[in-house]
């Protein structure tokens, strides 16, 4: 997997401490919870047994999730993060041409995306959208309410 997964330091920290949580405590709760299923009796027939196995499922596919992501994980150097176009780091002003109406974003891996807060994905529609463009460059983004064109107003680290 050649794709890179853009993230902060505190986002990284945030996906090792997940992953240290299902490794060393989920896992060893849900093998105690499928021990005290299988003493049940019949497993053809124990909803416990089957809740519990895809419990474990679940934990398993989030493990190699994360462990997929750590690995491609590429560090945000806001020291380094360029000025000249937008892309992962930086703050972008865009400006709905038809509203005149407008908004600042960081663009940020989807590790650390918090749209609620003006952080958003280089991968969602509105980030990879920006992803590339100029100052003064038009981008039409489709957006749930219909296409949407957005002038770049301004760049900054």
């Amino acid at each position: 997997m050649d794709e890179k997964n853009f993230m902060t330091e505190e986002g990284l920290q945030r996906l090792k401490e997940r992953l240290d949580f299902l490794k060393l405590e989920k896992r060893q709760e849900v093998a105690k919870k499928i021990a005290e299923a299988r003493s049940y009796g019949d497993l053809s027939e124990n909803n416990e047994y089957e809740t519990a196995r895809a419990e474990q499922a679940a934990v398993e596919e989030e493990i190699f999730e994360l462990e997929t992501k750590l690995k491609s994980a590429e560090i945000i150097d806001n020291k380094k993060v360029s000025t000249s176009k937008v892309g992962v780091g930086c703050r972008v002003t865009i400006q709905n041409t038809k509203t005149k109406q407008n908004f600042e974003y960081k663009i940020v891996g989807d590790v650390d995306s918090d749209p609620l807060n003006g952080l958003i994905s280089n991968t969602s529609p509105i980030g990879a959208g920006l992803v590339g463009k100029k100052v003064n460059d038009t981008t039409i983004i489709k957006t749930p309410a219909g296409a949407v064109e957005y002038k770049i107003v301004k760049i900054k680290a």
